[in-house]
């Protein structure tokens, strides 16, 4: 729990990103560029190798990031699928709305007639949506994409999202 309190995933390097050791990063948080104020992070849950930042840009919803001290492609794949943690001090400071989305799972799921069907699992990310697990009072899991279509409202502060599910997603 204190891990969750004082650091939070904020990415995972996906891939390599050209001959000089530069790597594709999936954001983890609803606003990407807050990688433009990123200056180290912690590779893995050991939260003791601090990682430096040399630079960031942008192709599409990816951040690719040259990390200093890596040079080579091959140094650069070592780091693949790992996730990438920051410290909440050294991250700035929220704006209004905005929310990372570690701060989500534990949520509590209704549907909008109110009816309470579980909690937020994990929020698996992809390049077109992300997708919502919710895990149902009596266990199963079901996947709800990310769209405002089947997830109407997320409201941070009381910790509950609203979901629209189409005929048979819960089934």
């Amino acid at each position: 729990m204190m891990e969750k309190l004082t650091h939070f995933k904020i990415g995972q390097i996906v891939n390599t990103q050209g001959l000089k050791g530069e790597v594709r990063v999936y954001p983890f948080t609803d606003d990407i560029y807050r990688f433009d104020d990123l200056e180290e992070f912690y590779l893995g849950k050991d939260l003791e190798t601090k990682w430096e930042v040399e630079r960031v840009r942008y192709k599409g919803n990816m951040v690719i990031m040259k990390i200093k001290n890596v040079d080579r492609v091959e140094d650069a794949e070592r780091l693949r699928n790992k996730f990438m943690y920051v410290s909440r001090e050294d991250s700035r400071e929220l704006e209004e709305g905005e929310f990372f989305i570690a701060d989500m799972i534990g949520m509590d799921v209704y549907t909008l007639d109110n009816n309470h069907i579980g909690t937020l699992k994990d929020v698996l990310q992809y390049a077109a949506n992300d997708v919502y697990v919710i895990k149902s009072n009596d266990g199963k899991e079901f996947l709800i994409p990310a769209i405002t279509k089947f997830v109407p409202t997320i409201d941070i502060n009381e910790r509950k999202m609203i979901i629209d599910p189409i005929k048979g997603m819960l089934d």
